[in-house]
Parts: structure tokens; sequence; C-alpha cells
């Protein structure tokens, strides 16, 4: 106390512990505003002009916009692979890092053993994981066409050198990245339920479908609206795991929008265009989002 006394020798107590707690939080404060609020301020400016980061900014007004949305047509490609991107990697990531979550609460021998192997591709490295999951579905030489062609299948899929199997092929890594960190969040939902629930409806006869459905997943519904949120964001915004693996190929196969935002930027030098791509994409997540609010808000009051 006699700390905050000597920094606020003229405020009240209840005003020191505010101004004592605000002190904590104005370096997060600041680096947020710095690094995150002002440069989306300015993407927002620029998406209504044209700057190639050498000649000077003009003011062009809706230009980029009505060019997004009427002449590119990578815009259009990358929005419907983002979409599929998405609408597939958010619910087999949820589902099985429920199951896995569920099978992880049982008295297992080894469990913690488990755990750990599951959680360790999303610590590990992306540039490591997404080597080794590449290796394991090279098209020539991988184990995984080995194995396919062994039991008979004498056309494997080319996996990542396909272009109607690049993007399942992406899935797939994000999905084997992802799941472990969200099986652990299930998993300290799963470890709240009283265990009195699952022996009281077990007594009554309901058998292991009726616990999940009347016990497990109305105790783990917060959860799911988080876990949902955080994919759903996650996703839309990814860009890194196919800059790393497949740069948006075969043609454009896996090119989603926030690698075409990048393409545009960095590449073409579009940085007015990027910015106008970028807002797009910002708008989008902010109705998935309030969405999601929305239907959290609904769903809890029918419980």
């Amino acid at each position: 106390m006699s700390k905050e006394k000597n920094m606020f020798p003229q405020c009240s107590k209840a005003t020191k512990k505010t101004l004592v707690a605000y002190s904590f939080i104005l370096p997060n404060l600041i680096g947020f505003f710095v690094f995150t609020f002002i440069p989306i301020i300015f993407s927002l400016l620029l998406s209504f002009c044209e700057w190639d980061s050498g000649n000077p900014i003009k003011f062009v007004g809706l230009k980029n916009f009505i060019t997004l949305f009427t002449k590119d047509l990578s815009f259009r490609i990358a929005l419907k692979n983002t979409l599929y991107y998405t609408i597939a990697t958010v619910p087999v990531t949820m589902a099985l890092s429920l199951s896995l979550a569920m099978l992880m609460n049982k008295p297992l021998k080894g469990r913690v053993f488990f755990r750990s192997v599951l959680f360790f591709p999303y610590v590990a490295s992306l540039v490591a994981v997404a080597v080794v999951w590449m290796a394991l579905f090279n098209p020539d030489r991988g184990p995984v066409n080995s194995i396919l062609m062994a039991v008979g299948i004498s056309n494997p899929p080319r996996w990542a050198a396909s272009t109607a199997w690049a993007m399942p092929t992406i899935i797939g890594l994000t999905v084997w990245k992802s799941m472990g960190y969200y099986m652990i969040v299930y998993l300290a939902a799963l470890q709240g339920v009283p265990s009195e629930l699952y022996e009281a409806a077990s007594l009554d006869g309901a058998g292991r479908w009726k616990r999940f459905l009347y016990i497990t997943w109305p105790s783990v519904t917060p959860t799911t609206f988080f876990i949902l949120m955080m994919l759903m964001v996650a996703t839309f915004k990814s860009y890194d795991i196919m800059y790393i693996t497949t740069q948006g190929g075969p043609g454009e196969a896996t090119k989603v929008l926030a690698y075409h935002i990048f393409n545009s930027a960095f590449v073409n030098s579009q940085f007015g265009y990027a910015s106008a791509v970028a807002m797009t994409l910002l708008s989008i997540i902010i109705v998935v989002t309030l969405i999601q609010f929305k239907g959290e808000k609904k769903f809890t009051n029918n419980l």
C-alpha cells in the first residue's frame, strides 16, 4: 500500500486500486493500439485507395471493391476455397476432439501418455508437422499410397499434387495439428461434469447415447460454442499452412482469402486492393461471429 500512496498521493483508495490495475494492462493496451488497432484503421482507409508503396497514395473510392466483386475471378475462387476449407475443417475437428476427450476422460492405462501424444502436433513447429504430413501423403513415395496400393488400389490419389485432393489433404493436416488442443479444452469441460449425474442416469437405465445426449452434450455446450468460434476465425484467416505446403496450388486449388491478400500485397504490390480484400474478410468474420453469439444465446435460453 505504501507504494500505491507514493504513486498516487492525492487519490482515494478505490481510485488508487483502479489506477494500479490499469497500469498493469497499459503495456498490452499500448501494444494492441500500435500493432493492431492503428494498422486496421490504416488498412480500412487504404482499401479506398491505390498504392504500390513506391508512388503516392491515390484515392479511388469504391473502385477496389467493385473490381473485387465483379472482375476478380481469383477472389471468387479464394472465397469458395475458404468456405470449403472452413465448412469441412470445423465440424471434423470438433467431432474428433470431443470423441478423443471422452476417450481420454476414461480411466485408461497410459492415458497421460496418449494425451501428450495427441497434443504434441499442436505445440510442434508448423513447418515440421507440415513436412511430416506431406511426406506421409507423398503421391510417389509416401507410406499412405504404398499401403493403398498394397491393399489393391492401383491408382491412389495424388493428394497435394491433385487439384481434387489438395484441399482435403490440407484439411487433414489442419485437423491433425489442432485437434489435440481442442481435445484438452473439451477434456477440461468433461472433468467438470459431476460423476453423480452419470451414476444416477445409469441407475435409471439410460444407455451411453442418452447419457451423452442429456448429460455430456448440455454440459459441454458453452465449450462447444467457444471452440466453434475459435475454429471459425482460425480457418477463415488461415494462410501459413497453404504457404508452407502448396503455395495455393496446384493451380488455385488451395488458394484462400488470406493467401490472396498476401499475393495482392507482397507479390503484386497492390496494397490498396489487398486492403479491400482484407476488409471483406474481416466483415465476413464479424458477421459469422455475430451469428454465432446470437445462436449461442438462443440455444442457451432453450436449455
